[in-house]
């Protein structure tokens, strides 16, 4: 059996994103293959953490979905 090898990261979208988008993003996010987890807090709500499988899918990938939702968003960490 082998070990998966699962990646992080922090996308950033805009402080003003009202809640009903955020949990689009969040819903969005947790249907794709690949996709372990997905944080936002209620304290930072601009910004998300998603932990995936990098042989599934990637950030960039992850960064256009969010971005087609949000209409802007941007990586601040892998």
């Amino acid at each position: 059996m082998s070990d998966i090898k699962l990646a992080d990261v922090t996308i950033h979208i805009d402080r003003e994103t009202d809640a009903e988008t955020r949990e689009k993003i969040e819903t969005a996010l947790r249907l794709l293959d690949g996709v372990v987890s997905v944080h936002m807090p209620d304290d930072e709500p601009h910004l998300i953490v998603v932990e995936y499988n990098p042989e599934a899918t990637n950030s960039t990938h992850l960064l256009t979905m969010v971005r087609e939702l949000a209409g802007h968003a941007e990586m601040i960490g892998l």
